[in-house]
């Protein structure tokens, strides 16, 4: 008569201890990605306004098989260090500035070229068609995968000395520039005394007077309080800060095939969101920073400047490779 409810008892112990099994499985099919960048999580913090983008687009087109953890102002170290972990695989992804990702991929030096772009539109016309994947796939082949050509918008000057009106006014100021050649032999060939630094340092080294300024994008000074350290900001718009959204390729191929296409796809996204962020966000900076007591001065004639950089395209042609200088200065013409 018992024996009934004990085959009961155990079907039901059985089904609990199944289900107690199928639990850590369904809990382990959840992919955590940590995602890191050096500068704040302000509200039009550009890299911080992309990586959100990308971790409410990831999450959603996953139905949460994907969750992105952000990890802001350098917790998972400076630029540099986040590139070697992705390529290691220690790291799985970042919003990294051009610059620091042509320290390991020489080609990037292309977006670093002073005055190569125009528009914002003519950079990313360029960027999202033929010549961005070829530096994409290059990239790649050094195991870091490109999602997304993601904007910080035009580089400008901020400084103590002077405003920047004409080439001259750059001769003998101390300028911090990024750990990249293309911004050293930028300012040399402006007769400015360049000052390679790390991120991490620049806001003291300004503060303190080691250094007399450095260039940035406009939302970077805001967001960071730049405008706290120095007085002048002249919209130089010498170099188009491309600030790509990039994973580890170790992370990107060990998810299944349908989560690599949700992960492209919320990088274009993304992609797009942000571009459209930075633009909007842009004409309301500038009021924000006269505001905060910047004096702002625009270059009116770009030619001079244009001029006395020459030499710098032909310092890095045959690192970046010929044929590509070629494609992108075709591009832009």
């Amino acid at each position: 008569m018992h024996c009934p409810i004990s085959r009961r008892a155990l079907v039901l112990a059985v089904i609990a201890g199944l289900a107690l099994a199928a639990a850590p499985a369904l809990a382990q099919q959840k992919t955590i990605v940590k995602l890191g960048w050096t500068t704040s999580e302000g509200a039009q913090d550009p890299y911080a306004v992309g990586a959100r983008a990308f971790k409410e687009r990831v999450e959603a087109g996953s139905n949460g098989r994907i969750e992105v953890q952000l990890f802001p102002n350098r917790q998972l170290g400076d630029e540099k260090p986040m590139l070697e972990g992705m390529r290691l695989g220690t790291v799985d992804a970042g919003v990294i500035t051009n610059a620091v990702i042509a320290q390991i991929e020489p080609a990037f030096q292309l977006n670093d070229l002073p005055f190569l772009y125009a528009s914002e539109a003519q950079a990313r016309g360029v960027l999202d068609g033929p010549l961005g994947q070829k530096l994409a796939a290059r990239l790649e082949s050094k195991g870091i995968k490109l999602l997304g050509w993601m904007e910080g918008g035009f580089r400008n000057m901020i400084n103590n000395v002077r405003p920047v009106e004409k080439p001259e006014d750059v001769k003998g100021v101390k300028y911090r520039v990024m750990q990249n050649p293309v911004f050293i032999g930028m300012f040399s060939s402006l007769g400015g005394n360049a000052v390679p630094m790390a991120w991490g340092e620049t806001f003291t080294a300004v503060q303190q007077g080691a250094i007399d300024g450095l260039e940035i994008p406009l939302a970077v000074i805001d967001q960071n309080k730049y405008f706290e350290v120095t007085k002048f900001l002249s919209i130089t718009n010498h170099t188009y800060s491309a600030i790509p959204l990039l994973m580890a390729k170790r992370a990107f191929d060990r998810l299944p095939d349908d989560l690599k296409k949700v992960v492209i796809e919320a990088g274009a996204a993304a992609t797009r969101a942000q571009r459209e962020a930075m633009t909007k966000a842009a004409t309301e900076v500038v009021a924000r920073l006269e505001k905060a007591g910047m004096k702002i001065n625009r270059v009116q004639d770009f030619q001079p400047f244009r001029t006395s950089v020459q030499s710098v395209y032909e310092q890095f042609k045959s690192s970046i490779g010929p044929e590509l200088m070629q494609e992108a200065l075709a591009a832009v013409k």
